[in-house]
């Protein structure tokens, strides 16, 4: 395989594919790489529709549209025949929404993921990345809860694959995502463009990882061409602070201190210090390796320190709090307004 261009010639599906995340992977593989086909798969007709009416690549013809539920296994066999890469971007994720309807989030989250998972054993598809979170790490929600289960359920499903080593599964796990559809930024935008003075910060200490939606489709692309099976990538991404979002926003709107919501943290997590210890670290990301290893051909700790990695220091822990790489309020404004290249500096 070419590694510059792992997506040439593949049919490839997006669970989810109506979804920030969906439309801009989708939107860079057709006109960065040249995919043989591409399945949108989700379960909302409307937003398949919207989604094919707002732009023309979304019309384009190597796209179909495949509506389906994560939870219904049958379904997916269906989607997935002749399928070769699956990105798993399905999920429900409003943390306080988990909290009330605990439920809904198991049946999505973790249900979906085992059907994921079996379907692509049973349809033969090469490769599954899962997408996953920073809350997933330690959780200390329903949501991160669920999202944990589901990356060790994508590990886990390469004990299954046989003597064919196929499909490989791995997970992909990052931070908060500048401009996705539910976040912080374009609802403080809003608030701003209502005519607000004050915007909404939970607590002032609070920090957090943030990349964005391109920065984020290339990382889960460049893993395609270099995953084993089985590990949890975790991208080098800076932090900020939440409270310097409010001036990167609106200068001169107050931050309004309300209290950290149920379910949150101060500080989010990527990867832990039990973690740390089966995990290496290349230039810009790391990997998480799996603890229990079912096959020669899956990545372990081993295989990964001779492609390269380097073992990570006793009791390392990598938390936006002690991240060695910042936004600072000029850099945050870069990035909302769109700059190409943003770059963080070092230190607090």
């Amino acid at each position: 395989m070419n590694g510059a261009f792992p997506l040439q010639d593949k049919v490839i599906l997006v669970t989810g594919g109506t979804g920030s995340f969906g439309k801009c992977f989708i939107r860079k593989i057709l006109t960065e790489h040249c995919p043989r086909k591409v399945i949108v798969f989700s379960r909302d007709e409307l937003k398949q529709f919207e989604m094919r009416e707002s732009d023309p690549i979304f019309d384009h013809e190597k796209i179909r549209y495949f509506l389906g539920d994560v939870r219904d296994k049958d379904r997916l066999l269906r989607a997935f025949r002749d399928v070769d890469y699956v990105v798993h971007a399905a999920a429900l994720k409003q943390v306080p929404a988990a909290e009330y309807n605990p439920t809904e989030f198991i049946k999505t989250n973790v249900h979906g993921a085992m059907n994921v998972v079996d379907a692509a054993i049973d349809r033969n598809v090469e490769k599954v990345i899962a997408l996953s979170t920073d809350k997933a790490a330690n959780p200390v929600n329903l949501y991160g809860a669920t999202k944990l289960c589901s990356d060790k359920l994508f590990v886990s499903g390469n004990a299954y694959v046989g003597a064919k080593g196929m499909p490989k599964f791995s997970v992909v796990r990052y931070g908060n995502v500048l401009g996705s559809r539910g976040s912080i930024v374009p609802k403080w935008q809003q608030l701003v463009a209502d005519g607000a003075t004050e915007l909404p910060v939970t607590d002032a200490r609070m920090t957090r990882f943030w990349i964005t939606l391109p920065q984020a489709a290339d990382f889960v692309i460049d893993n395609f061409a270099r995953m084993l099976g089985g590990e949890i990538f975790v991208p080098k991404i800076p932090s900020m602070k939440v409270i310097d979002l409010v001036s990167a926003i609106a200068p001169h709107a107050k931050p309004k201190l309300i209290g950290i919501r149920p379910g949150e943290k101060l500080h989010e997590l990527m990867i832990g210090e039990d973690d740390a210890r089966h995990s290496v670290e290349f230039p810009e990301y790391h990997v998480i390796a799996p603890e229990a290893v079912f096959s020669d051909t899956m990545a372990s700790l081993q295989r990964l320190l001779q492609i390269g990695g380097s073992r990570l220091a006793d009791g390392f822990v990598f938390s936006s709090d002690r991240n060695d790489r910042w936004l600072s309020v000029e850099a945050l404004r870069a990035m909302i307004a769109g700059s190409p290249t943003v770059v963080a500096k070092a230190g607090r």
